[in-house]
C-alpha cells in the first residue's frame, strides 16, 4: 500500500484538473441538496439523473417542501427512476428532519443514518460534500477503484471483505478537501475506472494498480457468481370507460412499485375476462389483446401481457383511496411504474 498522503494527493490533483465540477448538485452543496443527488444516483447513471434532479429541486426546493409534499407527488418526480423505495423513503426522512431535528441534518455519519434509506456511505458523502467532514465512503465506484488498487480477491459483497475494504478506505481518506476528495474518488471511478473498458493509463493510480501488475484490471472486483433469474407473468388490464378514461390502482406501500399506480394486474387463464367482470363489475364491450414483453428486475424478469378492455362501468366498484377513473394524459402525470407508463404512451 502507497502512503496514505500520497494516494489521497494523486487523487486530488487528478481532480483539479480533470474532475466534474459543474453537475446541478455541486452547485451550493447544502446537505439537502447533496442528499437529493446521492440518493438519486443510486443504481443510476449521471446523465439520466439531471434532469430528473432539475424537477425533483424546482417542484421541491428544500427539506420543508419535500416533507409537506403528497407522497404520490414525489412518486410522480420519480416515476421512470426505478427502485421506488428510494423515493418513498427520502419522503420519510423529509418528514422526520423536520419533526425530530428542526429541518437541519445531524453533525455526524451515526446521525445521518438515522434517517431511513441512508447507509453509512451515503452520509459520510452527505456530510463530507457539504460540510468538509472527514468521513470515508464506500460506494459502487468507489469500491471498484479500491478493489483494483489493491487486487481484493475476495467478493466485496462479503461481509469480511466489504469490512476490510472500510478499512483501506478509511486509511485514505484526508483530513482537508474531504469534500474534494469524495467527489475525487466517485468521478475516478465513474469516468476513468470504468467497469468493462478502464482508462488505466490516464488513472494517477495506475502506476501501483495491482490489477494491472497481474494483468487484466476487469478481473476486479471479484465477481458474484451469477444465479439464472427466474421469469414470472401478469395480465395487465387496460379498463376504460364510455367516456375514454382509464382505470388505474393504486398499489400497496411494500414491494414492487410501491405506492405507485398501475394497471389493474390479473394471472393468465382462460376465464380472465369472467374474474375481470366479477372483480370489477363490468359489462365488456370490446376486448383486445396488445404486444407482450418482457420488463426486467434485479432478481426475475417479467413477462406483461396488457390486455384492453372496452367496458360499461355505471356499476364499477370505486375507491378514490385504491382506484381513480382518468384521463391518460392525467395518468401519464401521475407516478406510474415504467413499464406502465410505456404501455399508455404507446396505447392509441
Amino acid at each position: 500500500m502507497i502512503p496514505a498522503e500520497n494516494f489521497s494527493e494523486r487523487v486530488l490533483s487528478w481532480f483539479d484538473e480533470h474532475g466534474r465540477k459543474n453537475l446541478p448538485w455541486q452547485q451550493d452543496k447544502t446537505p439537502y441538496r447533496v442528499w437529493i443527488s446521492e440518493i438519486m444516483l443510486q443504481q443510476t447513471q449521471v446523465a439520466t439523473v439531471i434532469p430528473y434532479y432539475a424537477r425533483f429541486m424546482t417542484s421541491f426546493p428544500s427539506v420543508e417542501a419535500l416533507a409537506n409534499a403528497s407522497e404520490d407527488d414525489v412518486l410522480s418526480h420519480w416515476s421512470g427512476l426505478g427502485y421506488y423505495a428510494r423515493a418513498r423513503n427520502l419522503h420519510k426522512a423529509a418528514k422526520k428532519l423536520v419533526s425530530e431535528f428542526d429541518s437541519e441534518f445531524p453533525l455526524t455519519v451515526d446521525g445521518v443514518c438515522e434517517l431511513p434509506g441512508i447507509g453509512r456511505s451515503t452520509a459520510a458523502a452527505i456530510l463530507s460534500i457539504s460540510r468538509g467532514v472527514q468521513a470515508a465512503i464506500l460506494d459502487g465506484n468507489v469500491k471498484r477503484v479500491l478493489a483494483r488498487f489493491h487486487a481484493v480477491p475476495t467478493w466485496p459483497g462479503e461481509k469480511k471483505t466489504e469490512n476490510q475494504m472500510w478499512e483501506i478506505a478509511e486509511g485514505y481518506a484526508p483530513q482537508d478537501r474531504a469534500g474534494d476528495y469524495t467527489q475525487a474518488m466517485m468521478d475516478l471511478g465513474a469516468t476513468l475506472c470504468t467497469r468493462s473498458k478502464p482508462q488505466c493509463l490516464l488513472c494517477p493510480l495506475h502506476e501501483d494498480c495491482m490489477a494491472i501488475k497481474l494483468g487484466d484490471p476487469t478481473d476486479f472486483p471479484i465477481k458474484k457468481v451469477k444465479k439464472t433469474k427466474p421469469t414470472k407473468s401478469t395480465v395487465m388490464l387496460i379498463l376504460i370507460n364510455e367516456d375514454g378514461q382509464l382505470l388505474l390502482e393504486k398499489r400497496a406501500s411494500v414491494g414492487i412499485w410501491g405506492g405507485l399506480w398501475s394497471l389493474p394486474e390479473s394471472e393468465e387463464s382462460e376465464s380472465l375476462i369472467l374474474d375481470a367482470e366479477q372483480r370489477f363489475h363490468f359489462q365488456l364491450m370490446s376486448e383486445e389483446s396488445l404486444e407482450s414483453f418482457r420488463h426486467t428486475f434485479s432478481h426475475y424478469h417479467l413477462m406483461i401481457h396488457p390486455v384492453k378492455l372496452v367496458v360499461e362501468s355505471q356499476s364499477m366498484i370505486h375507491d378514490s383511496n385504491k382506484y381513480q377513473w382518468c384521463t391518460k394524459d392525467n395518468a401519464l402525470n401521475l407516478g406510474l411504474p415504467a413499464p406502465v407508463r410505456q404501455i399508455l404512451i404507446d396505447m392509441e
